[in-house]
């Protein structure tokens, strides 16, 4: 079992459970390797009831219901429904639990009284938090990190996302390991010779050795086998230097995939759940029939997206760094719209993105948040419109941008070759969009819509004369 699998407990979560989980599974748990390759599968049929714990700092007052809402659609996302939530504002973490023990003993209550199967932090918690919340709260304790990887996961469809999630997984858990397998040594104690009271000296200490050298070894491979899907995506993207390629970006749920479909009719999955889209998806763009342009649809973003993650999805955002522009859709019935646009320049920064042109879209303007924010907005970027992709009311507006930006790239220019010459000529055809062509007794006089990669193409070929000033 792999290991993103074997620790993985109530509602798809990625690490151990207290210790009455433990103790329970422990006849049951198989070595770490027999399913090291297969993917995790929800089989509940109903959803798993959590406490919802909400850490926000005391001026993100204003934030808190919009972080409730947001974390309440992950969790339902994933699979768990929120029976009961608990708020304490924070400027820092409290001890060794994240939160005071009050707190503590409130979330242990909730549970008891709400027969919770988990509790679950908006924050990022460190392996020793999360173990020691465990013991108190005698629950498995999930973080914003293990919630996010967990639904992508859940999402991933194609070889590359499941194989990027994995990798970001055993990141993850990597270590977590030593709260695996306490429950060995703790039944052990007591009787065993040879067993000290004060560490993992017995079973346990040897299984985590060799799961970390099994886990060690699998992200080697993972990152093997993604290496080798990276470079067959860069060939492809390379292959695509003659189009001018764009990528939609954006939160996640902001509409980019109806959006996709709406310019494209590409048929891309469109719902309206967080990450219903991981894998990047690659349809061309009709504006002109001077122009090539490739639309590409790549995996929504969200606030503080764990860096393993992004890490591991390298390969699939080569779609992003490369884009000649990006489409930034912003869902303005959104009340945190401002924070989601942060959100989101915060990755394009991480993955070396920040310098391609963008074009701000305010999309679902049919249910706008706010018109005056909305303009506010508008006015501080200086490529920005409105529009719903639902309704299509602004989609000519956005057509027109994206043609006015790529015919920057195009230029008219002549190129002269022996009349006679069919392999010329074919060639020349072959590559562009011939606008007027003219013929005299020896040569052929073909002018055509270029951009400067081609044109450095057609002065490198044998046989070309290019004239940068077209024929009047």
């Amino acid at each position: 079992m792999a290991v993103a699998e074997c620790i993985r407990s109530v509602g798809g979560s990625l690490r151990p459970s207290s210790r009455g989980y433990h103790e329970a599974r422990t006849s049951a748990l198989p070595t770490l390797n027999e399913n090291i390759h297969s993917k995790t599968k929800q089989t509940d049929t109903g959803l798993t009831k959590v406490i919802l714990v909400l850490t926000p700092s005391p001026d993100e007052r204003d934030l808190e219901e919009e972080r409730a809402n947001e974390m309440r659609s992950l969790l339902d996302t994933s699979g768990r429904t929120v029976v009961a939530s608990c708020v304490q504002h924070l400027h820092k973490p409290i001890g060794g639990t994240y939160i005071g023990s009050g707190k503590v003993d409130e979330v242990k209550q909730l549970a008891l009284d709400h027969a919770a199967k988990g509790v679950v932090f908006d924050v990022r918690l460190s392996p020793r938090q999360q173990r020691n919340l465990e013991e108190e709260i005698g629950l498995p304790v999930t973080d914003y990190d293990e919630l996010i990887l967990d639904i992508f996961a859940r999402n991933a469809r194609t070889k590359q996302a499941i194989l990027a999630v994995e990798l970001a997984q055993l990141e993850y858990s990597k270590s977590r390991l030593r709260r695996m397998w306490t429950h060995l040594d703790r039944q052990s104690h007591g009787g065993a010779s040879g067993m000290g009271s004060g560490g993992l000296t017995g079973t346990g200490e040897k299984q985590i050795e060799m799961d970390r050298r099994q886990v060690r070894k699998r992200i080697q491979d993972l990152k093997g086998r993604l290496e080798e899907i990276g470079g067959r995506k860069d060939r492809a993207v390379a292959k695509r230097q003659d189009a001018f390629n764009v990528a939609l970006v954006g939160y996640t749920n902001a509409g980019k995939s109806t959006l996709m479909n709406v310019l494209t009719e590409a048929g891309v999955l469109a719902e309206d759940r967080l990450f219903a889209t991981l894998d990047t998806r690659t349809a061309r763009l009709v504006l002109d029939k001077h122009l090539n342009v490739v639309l590409s649809d790549t995996v929504g973003f969200i606030r503080n997206l764990p860096p393993t993650l992004i890490a591991s999805f390298h390969a699939t955002l080569a779609e992003v760094r490369e884009a000649d522009l990006l489409l930034h859709v912003v869902d303005a019935s959104s009340a945190v719209m401002e924070e989601q646009i942060e959100a989101v320049e915060g990755v394009l920064t991480t993955i070396k993105a920040d310098q391609v042109p963008v074009i701000m879209v305010f999309n679902k303007v049919d249910k706008v948040y706010s018109k005056t924010i909305l303009l506010a907005f508008r006015r501080r970027y200086k490529q920005a419109l409105s529009l719903s992709a639902l309704t299509g009311d602004g989609l000519p507006a956005l057509r027109d941008a994206i043609k006015v930006i790529a015919m920057r790239r195009i230029s008219q220019v002549t190129v002269r070759f022996a009349v006679g010459d069919g392999a010329l000529d074919s060639f020349v055809r072959s590559r562009a969009t011939v606008t007027r062509e003219a013929y005299d007794e020896s040569h052929a006089c073909l002018t055509v819509a270029a951009d400067e990669r081609l044109v450095q193409e057609f002065q490198a070929k044998a046989g070309l004369v290019v004239d940068l000033t077209p024929a009047p």
